[in-house]
Parts: structure tokens; sequence; C-alpha cells
């Protein structure tokens, strides 16, 4: 007996492709997959349109799963952290960040992570696979059942309104799953969510950035967190590979495109790193030496066990933010969340020992 196949791993193209090969008709495939990812529904029998016969192939040649939900933090900000598990017993966090009438959800994309980034948690977890299309996608749904925003829907207020894949792991290493699996959260008939509110982020895998934001269409976000080659290699290894260089000139060459979007550079504020004043200035230089519409994300340093870093102080970021604001990148701080839980930015991790 061959294994059954996951369907939450299929394009719309191979799960019509699959229900042929069952000998049903094609029209049969947007109606289960309006049920997956409309409705939410993971169990065959509920599928009420589909005939019994169909139902009963459909449990014999496929299945529908979510990961194995492990343990589950909640925020005194009311920040969600969820610890999941797939079918190998490989573990990542996933998190979501709620407004009053929205919210985010950050997905992983890679158990651990080879970046080796040395202000990030996940940084200090080696990197041990790639995710599937169905563990990515699989993350927002469980967050769509934890929040019961089941059907789809149809209006603009979406408590889960927003995906930052900016979690586990570097999506550009990933791409192929990444964008598969983001092109079928966007579907308009399932689950629905608009491409612009959709961010993806990279530590800055260059030949690669023109490539994913065209097979997706969503924001652009890099991780920058210096504002010269020196600095970044010091904190960011993947700098020795991608210089900013040329990362400059891959933000640039995107921004040529039909469909470009402003570029968001995230800046982790390092105290005696990268926070000064002429460190700003220097960012500044280089945007403008590179023509890019961008703003700034500035990240407070959120602290973990057995960190060498510390946060800048208020008053030093305040600073920083004015200047980049004063020369026209917008600047704003992001207010930190989920520090109680490690779920804010450069915190997650999932070692098997978690719990």
């Amino acid at each position: 007996m061959t294994d059954k196949i996951e369907l939450t791993n299929l394009s719309k193209e191979e799960l019509t492709s699959e229900i042929v090969k069952i000998g049903e008709k094609a029209f049969r495939a947007k109606q289960l997959w309006q049920w997956i990812y409309f409705r939410g529904v993971t169990d065959f029998n509920e599928m009420s349109n589909l005939s019994l016969a169909l139902r009963q192939k459909l449990q014999e040649n496929f299945t529908i799963t979510r990961p194995k939900i492990v343990a589950e933090q909640i925020s005194i900000d009311k920040t969600h952290k969820w610890l999941l598990e797939f079918k190998d017993g490989e573990r990542v966090e996933m998190v979501y960040i709620p407004e009053k009438d929205r919210g985010a959800v950050c997905i992983s994309t890679q158990v651990g992570c080879a970046m080796g980034c040395r202000f990030c948690h996940t940084g200090s977890q080696k990197f041990t696979r790639n995710l599937s299309v169905s563990e990515i996608v699989g993350q927002f749904m469980v967050a769509r059942d934890a929040y019961g925003e089941w059907p789809s829907p149809t209006d603009e207020v979406r408590y889960l309104s927003n995906i930052v894949v900016m979690g586990m792991g570097e999506p550009l290493n990933n791409l192929d799953n990444v964008v598969k699996a983001l092109n079928i959260i966007t579907d308009s008939e399932g689950i629905a969510l608009s491409r612009r509110r959709v961010t993806m982020s990279t530590s800055g895998i260059a030949p690669r950035i023109v490539e994913a934001m065209q097979r997706t269409g969503v924001r652009l976000a890099v991780s920058l967190h210096a504002p010269n080659n020196t600095i970044r290699s010091q904190i960011m290894p993947i700098n020795d590979k991608f210089r900013i260089e040329e990362i400059m000139k891959a933000c640039a060459e995107y921004q040529k495109g039909e469909h470009s979007r402003y570029i968001t550079f995230e800046y982790l504020l390092l105290k005696g790193i990268n926070d000064s004043l002429d460190h700003a200035k220097e960012l500044i230089n280089l945007l403008k030496k590179y023509k890019l519409r961008a703003l700034f994300n500035l990240i407070p340093f959120n602290p973990w066990p057995g960190c060498d870093f510390a946060p800048s102080d208020k008053k030093t970021v305040e600073a920083f933010s004015k200047a980049l604001d004063d020369a026209g990148f917008a600047a704003p701080v992001r207010v930190a969340r989920g520090q109680d839980i490690l779920a804010a930015c450069g915190q997650l991790k999932s070692k098997k020992t978690q719990a």
C-alpha cells in the first residue's frame, strides 16, 4: 500500500491532477480546495457536498493534517506562542501578535537556521532541515483553528490579518517550498490573504531576492542590522558571502520591477555596536546612493539566555530614529511583544528538550 498524499503539500494544479487520477472530474478539486482552505475542514466526512463514494476515495488516498501542538504560551500582552511538532519529531515555534482588530502571524520556514547571526536565539540552534509546503501552510492554519477564523472572512475584519515570514530559518534558502506555500495562502478561493499583507524577510541572500519577490508578489524585508561590512560581518556571518553592496544592488533591481513595493530594512539596535549617530548617517548615505524607496523598522534587542549583547538605551534609540526620519526615511521603533515568553524578535528556538 502506498503512502497517502498530504493534500496541503499540493498546489491547486497538483490537487486537480490527483483528483483526476482517482477517476473524478476536475471540478471536484475546486470543491475540495474550498473545504480545506476556505472552511478549514480536515475530516473528509464533513465535506457534505461530496458524495459518500468520493469521500471514501479521499480517505483511502489522501490526508489533511496539522502540525501537532506540543506547548502553548500566552504573554501578558496577549502574544501567543506555539511549539509545533511534525511527523518526524522535529519542532518549530510560531507566534501570533494581536492588535485591537487585527494581528500578525510570524511563521517559520526551517528547523533551526544556518545563518548563525550572533544576536539571534534561533541562530544558536543548528540547522536541521527545510520545512515542507504543508508544514509552512499548516502553521497559519493552526493559528486560524485557535482563533476560530473559519470560514475565511470575506470582509476586511480579520484578526489574523497579516503574515510575517520572519520566524525560524532563512526563507530564501527554502525558496521553492516558501513560494508554493505563500501562493496557497494567498489564493483567492481559499484562505485568500492579500499579498500586500504578507512580508518575507531575508538575511540577505542577494542572488534570490528578485526571484523571490517576482514569484510571490509579497512585501520584502531585509535584515540589515549594520551600516557597513565590517560591523555586519561581525554580527552576521552571511555578510562574508553576500556583502552589503550586493544586497543593495539586488534591492535596487527589485524596485525596477512593475510590481515592486517599498522595502523594509530591519535594524536591530545593539548597545555600542551599531547604534551611534554616525552609524545612522552611514545608513542614510547607503540608501541614497542606491536610490531605494525604503523605510526602517528599528528593533530593540530582546535578550535571551547566554547572549553577548545588550539593548541600546532609550535616548540613543530615539536619536537614531530621529536622524533617519529627518533624512526622509520613516524609522518607527518596534514595540517588543511577548518578551516574558521568549516570543519577541530573535528569541525563537525549538530544541526537543523544550516544552
